[in-house]
């Protein structure tokens, strides 16, 4: 889940700056001096950007990819303790040692 948010951060990410970097263009003379002023809040406005877009997702992904989270594991636990699968009596194999 954290993976999958870093990767569509990412790419999102990357989208919004080559997005950006076309929109921009005029600023192109103005290079040297926007970052030596204006450098580290650039970088920090960036960082935060991402790490706020990460989280956004994060959460997406944990709220509705997990849903039915708990729904599938009361359901295999119903098939452990009634012994229907082949899983079953891998798990009581193994505790019987």
């Amino acid at each position: 889940m954290i993976g999958t948010s870093v990767l569509i951060a990412f790419t999102i990410f990357v989208a919004f700056a080559i997005l950006l970097l076309d929109r921009l263009k005029f600023l192109v003379p103005f290079k040297q001096h926007l970052f030596h002023n204006f450098g580290t809040d650039i970088g920090l406005f960036t960082l935060l950007l991402f790490l706020n877009l990460f989280a956004v997702l994060f959460t997406f992904f944990r709220r509705y990819r997990l849903k039915q989270t708990g729904q599938k594991l009361i359901h295999l636990d119903k098939q452990v303790k009634t012994g229907q699968s082949a899983l079953s009596r891998e798990i009581a194999e193994k505790y019987e040692e």
